[in-house]
């Protein structure tokens, strides 16, 4: 079977996160994103959250305007960042679960318990030519429950198993890499784009892109995290360099 190209979108929240530390205008994460973009980056992802603790409204008008490769745009399902984005019409939305404590996205949106809102938001959205995604568990029923409602893509929570592996956890990591697995057949042969990310590492990145089903991973902050080390660009070239190793030698 021919493997088909993974795709790398790279997240720049936490290049806000130093910005806003300092109330300063810098660093730049449209600056970020173009480097991203240069170093081989498929897609930008940012989050504009409730609270706007890191990427603020005016980064999104930034990227929306600045880039020439497609936006992500990662929300929670309330009505003000239904508002933002039918605004701006990304490229793409993926909807996660926010709660306003958390240090970041923790597990997957609960789509099966949800349908009917979450199917009445969307639509508009699909209408206006943003593609859906949702982010979500290594769960078949909300795998099942996210085609139902006409999402286009999901995208599977990695975190569990890479905090399994930092902990040494590796009977555990192993489990939940098999769960991934699974999830990422069964999405695919129900239609649906396969994306994945969340806590992904050099360490941890192999055995999640060499998934034939997965076809984009969107990873942040390991990523900025590495470039105070080696620089973004580096970073993200390697990253890359481990993707494509991984699935074969397929490029995007």
């Amino acid at each position: 079977m021919t493997v088909p190209p993974l795709r790398l979108g790279v997240n720049i929240d936490h290049v806000a996160t130093v910005r806003n530390a300092r109330g300063s205008a810098y660093p730049e994460p449209l600056r970020a994103a173009k480097l991203a973009e240069a170093a081989g980056a498929d897609g930008i992802t940012a989050h504009l959250r409730e609270d706007r603790r890191h990427i603020v409204d005016a980064d999104i008008e930034a990227l929306v305007d600045g880039l020439r490769v497609p936006l992500n745009f990662e929300m929670a399902a309330t009505a003000e960042m239904q508002a933002i984005a039918l605004r701006h019409r990304p490229h793409a939305v993926c909807i996660v679960p926010e709660k306003r404590e958390e240090r970041t996205t923790e597990g997957g949106l609960e789509v099966a318990g949800d349908q009917n809102h979450l199917t009445d938001f969307i639509m508009p959205l699909r209408d206006a030519g943003c593609r859906v995604s949702l982010f979500i568990g290594a769960d078949l029923a909300q795998i099942e429950a996210s085609a139902r409602i006409g999402a286009a893509v999901v995208e599977l929570h990695t975190g569990a198993y890479c905090d399994f592996h930092a902990e040494g956890r590796f009977d555990e990591r192993d489990e939940e890499l098999e769960r991934l697995r699974e999830a990422a057949v069964f999405a695919h042969s129900l239609g649906l784009e396969v994306h994945a990310g969340h806590g992904l590492t050099y360490d941890t990145v192999a055995p999640i892109a060499a998934m034939a089903e997965v076809r984009e991973l969107n990873i942040g902050h390991f990523l900025i995290g590495e470039a105070i080390f080696r620089g973004l660009d580096p970073a993200i070239r390697e990253m890359r360099r481990l993707m494509d190793e991984a699935r074969g030698g397929t490029t995007a």
